[in-house]
């Protein structure tokens, strides 16, 4: 895929070097921790894994840039689309983290892989995911990495139309066999929403 000197999205946020929290921040978290009832120890070693910086080598500069003009190019997609529509797109954001984050859809690992959060309209990558599927399934390349991308902002596209909420209040109506099979079709969607950029 040929992306170099190409647009680049402004919507990509890098917490893979980011400090954690800080001790500033540990400490007032400790703190409110324990007024709640918790045990402030319990926090801290909850929440200080963060505190080491991530080295950023050239490698992951280069991820991050290519991750930018994948994203910039279904912003330019999906900007028309829904113009064309008389709609507005909202243009998610694109958080790029190291083993785990916190979303508003809750703290999550590099484990769940990459995911998007309605919550706050932003998709969450470890881009270390893309090592490990070129390991599992033999799936690499730029057209890989880029369709994962796609596959993210379809479901942002379906939470802007109001799929997403209307899957989720369906789901609470049903069987937990009625619930699979719908989880299924959001991610199919997703997929073909992914295909359309």
């Amino acid at each position: 895929m040929l992306w170099k000197n190409r647009r680049a999205s402004g919507n990509v946020i890098d917490r893979r070097g980011a400090g954690g929290l800080g001790i500033g921040g540990l400490i007032v978290g400790a703190i409110i921790y324990y007024f709640m009832g918790g045990n402030p120890a319990e926090y801290v070693a909850q929440n200080s894994g963060g505190m080491q910086r991530q080295e950023v080598t050239r490698e992951n500069d280069d991820q991050k840039k290519f991750v930018s003009v994948v994203l910039a190019d279904t912003e330019d997609v999906w900007n028309a689309l829904f113009k064309n529509n008389n709609l507005t797109y909202q243009e998610p954001r694109l958080v790029l983290f190291k083993n785990s984050v916190l979303s508003a859809c809750g703290r999550a690992s590099s484990a769940v892989g990459p995911f998007y959060c309605p919550g706050d309209q932003q998709v969450y990558l470890d881009l270390s995911f893309f090592n490990q599927m070129e390991q599992a399934l033999g799936a690499s390349g730029d057209f890989a990495t880029a369709y994962v991308i796609a596959h993210e902002v379809g479901h942002h596209v379906q939470n802007l139309l109001g799929i997403e909420k209307s899957f989720r209040q369906k789901m609470e109506q049903v069987s937990e066999r009625e619930r699979n099979k719908l989880s299924v079709i959001m991610e199919l969607q997703a997929d073909c929403l992914a295909g359309v950029w």
